[in-house]
């Protein structure tokens, strides 16, 4: 179930809208309302048709009671990871945006591990390879990617193979642009020891993916301090935008605000960077939960918290091979947990802490709030876009 704001439109503007086909669908899903523990409720999820203007109205059927959590989506179909960390289900998306359910694959099945995890889901660029995260190794400490090909019929996962295992790798993965290789990055704190590089990936002719052994650079730090690699986003051309938090080598604690480099990938997936500690620009939060490329590869938008409930997203300047440079302050001051563009400017944003949606429009000029942002939206936990505009 959910609630939402919405700004006040005279009756022509509605009838306009609502003619209108939409620029996307946006999914959101969300744990239901209710007694006990969160923990032990099912999830669903909550689907709406965003309007040119960013405006949000509910999709019919919608809220779809579908247990999952994680989802990506090719244009076909939307995947969502079940909370048990066994299966993911296939659901077609409708013309109207509804989704129907067609399969659902074992992801436990191929691994063998017993560790369990399925998340997070990433297509490549073609959407019809699926990559799942599954925790891995005797002590399911290590992680790694396996790899399925998208059935067109049902949408149905056939295993392909998976990526050598490593330890403590969880970091998401961004596709460059030759969809040759993928890229991830993980500061990971592991008995107050912090470590964190770039892990270059490259996919095969049957899209299993390969650690690869090309090279990434790591900027220098201050004395005492090094770099960990964060987050990680690529642009349409040959870019990748790292984010970077600074710690201290005998605290083994962070050093100042996380900081955003940009590098440069040859033909062969190698990754070189002009980025230094005096050009990266500051985030204005101190723990980045997302990072995301806008489709033009002119914007970056950054999300996460600052600890204490509250956090914000943040707008960059993308530059290429270029410093990126500061764009906005923070949009909003809830925490933000994720967010994904479409393909028409608009940003949408959760806040779990929050129980927020916002949406946002946004151009290399201007930044708006889109008319009935932020929407209510009850224990939100993931969101995913299927634009419905061609690519900018």
């Amino acid at each position: 179930m959910h609630a939402q704001t919405t700004a006040a439109m005279p009756d022509e503007a509605i009838q306009t809208s609502a003619a209108a086909p939409p620029v996307a669908y946006v999914y959101v899903s969300s744990t239901i309302p209710g007694n006990g523990p969160i923990s032990t409720r099912k999830n669903q999820i909550n689907a709406f048709a965003a309007a040119a203007n960013g405006q949000l109205t509910p999709v019919s059927g919608s809220p779809f009671k579908d247990d999952v959590v994680g989802m990506a989506v090719n244009g076909t179909y939307l995947f969502g990871s079940t909370r048990s960390g066994i299966y993911v289900a296939a659901f077609r998306i409708q013309p109207t945006g509804a989704l129907t359910w067609t399969t659902s694959t074992n992801m436990q099945t191929p691994n063998g591990s017993g560790c369990g995890g399925n998340g997070p889901l990433v297509l490549d660029h073609t959407g019809t390879s699926l990559y799942s995260m599954a925790f891995a190794g005797d002590d399911c400490s290590s992680e790694d990617f396996q790899t399925f090909q998208v059935e067109k019929p049902t949408g149905f996962l056939q295993y392909v193979g998976s990526s050598t295992p490593l330890f403590f790798n969880y970091g998401a993965l961004t596709f460059g642009a030759s969809n040759k290789y993928a890229y991830q990055a993980t500061c990971s704190d592991y008995r107050a020891f912090y470590d964190g590089v770039i892990d270059i990936y490259k996919r095969q002719t049957n899209g299993m993916l390969e650690r690869s052994n090309v090279v990434s650079q790591i900027p220098s730090a201050k004395s005492g301090d090094f770099y960990c690699a964060d987050v990680a986003s690529a642009d349409p051309t040959n870019h990748v935008a790292v984010e970077f938090q600074r710690i201290n080598t005998s605290q083994e604690l962070p050093d100042g605000l996380p900081q955003l480099a940009t590098y440069t990938a040859d033909a062969s997936g190698n990754l070189s960077t002009a980025s230094t500690r005096q050009n990266m620009p500051s985030v204005a939060m101190q723990y980045v939960y997302d990072l995301k490329m806008s489709p033009s590869g002119k914007l970056l938008a950054v999300g996460g918290s600052d600890g204490g409930g509250g956090g914000g997203l943040q707008i960059f300047h993308f530059n290429g091979a270029q410093p990126i440079t500061r764009y906005t302050g923070l949009l909003t001051n809830a925490e933000i947990d994720q967010f994904y563009w479409d393909n028409a400017s608009h940003l949408y944003a959760i806040s779990s802490h929050a129980g927020k949606l916002f949406v946002f429009t946004v151009t290399p000029t201007s930044v708006s709030q889109a008319p009935g942002s932020p929407y209510t939206i009850a224990n939100p936990n993931a969101v995913i876009v299927q634009p419905k505009t061609p690519h900018p």
